[in-house]
């Protein structure tokens, strides 16, 4: 029997080919969520998966406030992705679930407890990391992550610094970059993720926790995004059961220490 392609994809590869056939012409303006439901008789989440995989294909960018728009000039990707890569994928969303809800509050704590040389330190750092554009297919996708770090390291929690540095070596070696970014974008790329990044140290420099917390959930929630979105067009789904299988994996080295009572 044939599998039947999710409806996302179907939307997805729709959309793909007006824009393919210039149909939908670069620079031109996506329909709006609800005349994309009305046209394709599709829910909103199933519209928001599939711009969600055209955006990470590079074919739409988003303008702020205006909408989703198609690229001056669409690259429609190719790649291959390991095999052993793909059944981590799962695992890789869940993780950065995990980091979004601990970070939020990290960014928050940071602004409120950092001091001035360690405010100017995470600048420093961010300065640097942000200046180095290199190649999507030489560096990991989460190339940033010692920024993250010291922002953490700032917050005075050392359970959180501690779990965000035990999650190093099982985040950051995941997928390259190149990835989700196509080379031909990446000065785009970089540059949306330097003004993410200013926006958070911005906040954190003002001593502003619950703006350093936005800015920080944005950050993380559009890497989230950009995961999922190779998921969905890798035909990769993510279940429950595959979140908690990679979960006890994941965790099997920690093991309860209880202290017996005498």
């Amino acid at each position: 029997m044939t599998k039947r392609l999710p409806l996302s994809t179907v939307v997805a590869e729709s959309l793909s080919a007006k824009i393919r056939s210039r149909q939908l012409a670069p620079g031109a303006q996506l329909p709006t969520e609800a005349e994309l439901c009305a046209e394709y008789d599709v829910s909103r989440t199933v519209i928001r998966e599939a711009v969600a995989r055209l955006r990470s294909d590079g074919m739409v960018v988003p303008h702020q406030g205006r909408g989703m728009f198609v690229s001056e000039m669409p690259t429609p990707r190719n790649f291959s992705i390991p095999d052993e890569a793909l059944k981590t994928l799962p695992e890789t969303i869940a993780l950065l679930e995990l980091r979004l809800s601990v970070e939020v509050e990290a960014a928050g704590l940071c602004a409120e407890r950092r001091t001035e040389a360690e405010a100017e330190a995470i600048r420093a750092l961010m300065e640097q990391v942000d200046a180095q554009h290199a190649d999507p297919f030489a560096v990991q996708i989460h190339y940033d992550y010692d920024f993250h770090l010291a922002i953490a390291k700032a917050a005075r929690n050392e359970f959180i610094h501690g779990f965000l540095s035990y999650l190093k070596p099982m985040i950051v070696p995941r997928y390259q970059l190149g990835y989700v970014v196509a080379p031909g974008r990446k000065d785009t790329y970089y540059a949306r993720i330097h003004n993410e990044h200013k926006a958070i140290v911005d906040a954190i420099e003002k001593r502003d926790s619950s703006g350093a917390r936005r800015a920080m959930r944005k950050h993380l929630h559009n890497s989230l995004e950009r995961v999922r979105g190779l998921a969905q067009a890798s035909g990769v789904e993510t279940t429950d059961a595959e979140q908690k299988a990679a979960a006890e994996a994941l965790f099997a080295e920690l093991k309860p220490r209880v202290t017996a009572k005498r």
